[in-house]
């Protein structure tokens, strides 16, 4: 028999708050976290909007050596950053535990591009001898798990994962599997992501996928909107605590939801576009909703993926009407994209966390700057307003570049 796996204890770095508390309270009050970048020159880049991280402090987590040392591996810092603040909100006392019963599993999609831009001048400009020892250990997607477990002391299972923007989602669900099938007791989960680089946000503005409403940046994340222009490139990260459900009662640890159901599929189609037809997004929201031993009608949330690219969204909208069909209707679906931009790798933690609390709380975060209606995306969105209702069953969504689709499934914990 399969184990139960439930949340206790979330840690997020955001755009719109630095912990898990001030990042709910924003979503429920549609604060934007979308301004004019400020992080270097914007002449000749199309898109000048973006969700940048506010305010961060390293020295409240890492040693001051390692501060020195990760001045650019902002993804390494805020993974250990959000795993520190998890372990706390779960009331987790490692030296209680087998710590090779506890793992993570935390991955970034693109990892630590601002360390290869610093060093690749300094390769330039002053030759190999310049370059820095710490220069392959910072620049590694792998070293957010790896720095996780150090710092905790962790030698269970240590997997990092890459999907591009369903990274979060599939280092979730591969937790989930881990604890399900019993090879750990306890998992850190989750994403992490600081791709806002001169090289980075170039590569997205030659393909055009980002909003260039640079006039008006708190309004330029749009998900679902007719007037929608592209995704607006965020940054951040989300770690959550998984345990078995018997191990976190045995602790008397806080449950916030349980996770019942992952699924996962490929569009096999373009390299950045979706399939127009919403087949394989469907096929993820099934297969999660099948490993959970739920019907489409038991959901009462979806956080969609919902990145404001004209085709993202209308594909994701075709996927759910393909699942659940005239349900859709009173269902609610909501993009949190709208106020943190989108965090690529790091998205699908961070809505993992909005998805279980909104569970929790008993409120539904909105889609903000919703202004005029797409028929082809015809949902209840939760326009602009945070929403109170009774939510039992919640999906959250995330799709990748490659046609990566993976999509988790929680619930209300019931002993």
């Amino acid at each position: 028999m399969m184990r139960r796996v439930v949340v206790t204890g979330m840690g997020a770095v955001t755009p719109i708050g630095n912990d898990k508390d001030t990042f709910w309270q924003s979503l429920c009050n549609g604060k934007s976290g979308v301004g004019t970048l400020s992080y270097f020159d914007l002449t000749d880049y199309t898109s000048n909007v973006a969700a940048e991280v506010k305010g961060f402090d390293p020295a409240s987590f890492l040693t001051k050596k390692d501060v020195a040392k990760m001045k650019t591996a902002k993804f390494i810092q805020f993974a250990i950053a959000c795993a520190l603040m998890a372990k706390e909100d779960a009331k987790l006392d490692l030296s209680n535990d087998d710590p090779y019963r506890i793992g993570a599993v935390v991955g970034s999609g693109i990892g630590g591009i601002g360390v290869i831009e610093e060093q690749y001048n300094r390769l330039l400009k002053g030759g190999p001898r310049k370059v820095s020892p710490h220069f392959v250990t910072h620049e590694i997607a792998n070293m957010a798990p790896g720095q996780i477990a150090i710092y905790l002391g962790l030698k269970g299972p240590n997997i990092c994962m890459l999907t591009a923007c369903a990274t979060g989602n599939h280092c979730l669900g591969s937790a989930f599997k881990i604890i399900q099938d019993g090879a750990a007791d306890v998992m850190f989960a989750g994403g992490t992501e600081t791709a806002i680089t001169p090289l980075s946000f170039a590569g997205f503005c030659s393909m055009k996928a980002m909003s260039t409403r640079n006039d008006d940046p708190e309004h330029a994340s749009r998900p679902f909107d007719r007037d929608r222009d592209g995704f607006v490139m965020g940054e951040g990260a989300g770690v959550v605590v998984l345990e078995s459900l018997e191990h976190a009662v045995r602790r008397g640890a806080p449950i916030y939801a349980e996770m019942v159901g992952y699924g996962m599929s490929c569009d096999a189609y373009h390299t950045a576009a979706p399939c127009p037809d919403g087949l394989g997004a469907a096929a993820s929201i099934s297969s999660a909703l099948a490993d959970a031993g739920m019907q489409p009608e038991d959901v009462d949330y979806v956080n969609a993926h919902g990145t404001a690219t004209p085709l993202g969204d209308r594909s994701e909208v075709a996927s759910l009407k393909l699942v659940f069909k005239e349900r859709l209707k009173s269902i609610a679906v909501s993009s949190t994209k709208s106020m943190t931009g989108h965090l690529l790798g790091a998205a699908g933690a961070v809505e993992f966390v909005a998805s279980a609390l909104a569970i929790h709380e008993g409120i539904i975060p909105p889609t903000i700057n919703y202004e005029n209606l797409d028929p082809e995306c015809d949902i209840d969105c939760v326009p602009n307003v945070a929403r109170k209702a009774e939510v039992n069953v919640a999906i959250s969504n995330a799709f990748g570049f490659g046609g990566h689709n993976a999509t988790l499934a929680l619930k209300r914990y019931c002993e």
